[in-house]
């Protein structure tokens, strides 16, 4: 439902900045399975890690980045920091004049994971995106598929 609900707010022409790695084929049919649903007149880039410097590259002036859940666990793999992160990426968003829709999880809405690391990252992924919610200019929950506005 999320990824649906960005590509009806970004319309027909768009760059889609795609976080996801195929590591196994169950993300591999993941995947596939968004490419197919993607509007063929989309710009696919595949980025894991530097979304700052996929903004630059990006063609369209509407921007999806599809999805921060995935580039935050990303980044903690690769012992980077999201939060700064976070930050110079919404630096790039003011000054590109784009329009980005960003597309995020909420995982800190179930219980508490027992491992220090999925603690971790599910403190950290609420900071990046109440980071990313305060920047935004509309905000929305999906539960069930449906969107409401924040």
């Amino acid at each position: 439902g999320k990824s649906r609900h960005a590509q009806r707010l970004a319309g027909p022409w768009a760059t889609l900045i795609a976080t996801a790695e195929a590591r196994d084929g169950e993300m591999a049919e993941r995947i596939a399975c968004h490419r197919a649903e993607r509007p063929p007149t989309w710009e696919t880039l595949e980025e894991p890690l530097d979304l700052v410097e996929a903004l630059k590259r990006a063609r369209y002036p509407t921007v999806v980045v599809d999805c921060v859940t995935l580039w935050v666990s990303n980044l903690l793999e690769r012992d980077r920091d999201p939060l700064a992160e976070a930050r110079q990426f919404l630096e790039a968003v003011s000054s590109s004049g784009k329009r980005v829709i960003a597309i995020s999880n909420e995982v800190g809405m179930g219980i508490v994971p027992a491992n220090p690391l999925a603690r971790r990252y599910r403190d950290l992924l609420g900071e990046v995106n109440a980071l990313l919610a305060k920047a935004a200019q509309e905000v929305y929950l999906l539960i069930a598929g449906r969107p409401l506005k924040l």
